[in-house]
Formats: structure tokens, sequence, C-alpha cells
């Protein structure tokens, strides 16, 4: 038996999200590993998402009211600010209505920033 609100995999966490939520979700969750097919699941700050060499690139996740849309860096939505005029952000998060779920073509472009910011930092690893 899953602990209460933990899941193991992405596929328990989305089972415990409401229909109209799970539904968003799933197609973000297609979206994102049609950009990045050698993702990895993960959990990150306890919300599923993908990681790629051990990079987390992206995370998702359910609210009460919202979904949210996880870059895992405040830069990308700085960097792709005019494509998300339409949407409730902060420095590290995408809100969306779960009737309206992101457009394959923003994820496409969300992630494709976020993997160029992982590329660019290339080996240096700071401890």
């Amino acid at each position: 038996m899953a602990m209460r609100g933990k899941a193991a995999t992405i596929d328990e966490y989305l089972a415990g999200v409401p229909e109209d939520k799970r539904a968003a979700l799933e197609k973000l969750r297609k979206a994102i590993l049609a950009v990045v097919p050698s993702a990895e699941e993960c959990f990150s700050y306890g919300i599923p998402g993908y990681s790629v060499d051990g990079n987390s690139v992206v995370g998702f996740a359910a609210a009460a009211k919202h979904c949210s849309y996880f870059p895992m860096s405040g830069s990308v939505i700085a960097t792709l600010k005019a494509d998300l005029k339409n949407y409730d952000t902060s420095k590290g998060a995408i809100r969306f209505p779960a009737d309206k779920p992101l457009p394959a073509a923003l994820v496409r472009k969300l992630l494709k920033a976020r993997m160029a910011e992982i590329a660019g930092k290339g080996k240096k690893k700071t401890r």
C-alpha cells in the first residue's frame, strides 16, 4: 500500500488525481516524452517529473484549482515570457486550467529552452 500522498511512480500519482486534471497532465506527459523520449521518470521536490542524465528537466502537478508545469529553472520562464503572457506564472511555475492544457508546441519550446540551458552548463558542476 502506498503511503498517504506519496506515489512511487508517475502512473500512481496520476491515478490519484481528479479525472479532468489527470487528462491534462497525461496530455502534458505525452508532449514531454515526444520531445525528450530518453527522459527518465522521477520525483523532484515531491512532484512527478522527468530527468535527463541526472538533470531535472521538468515537473508537473495538479493543485486544487489548476495544473502546474515546472521547468525546473527560473530562467526558462523569463526567456519565454512573451510565449507565456496568457498564463499565470511565478519564478518556477506555469499554472493552467485543466480544461486548457499547455499546447504541445509551447511544451516543446519550454523543453528545448531547458535542455539548451542544461547543455550550456556542460560539465561544470559545482560541488
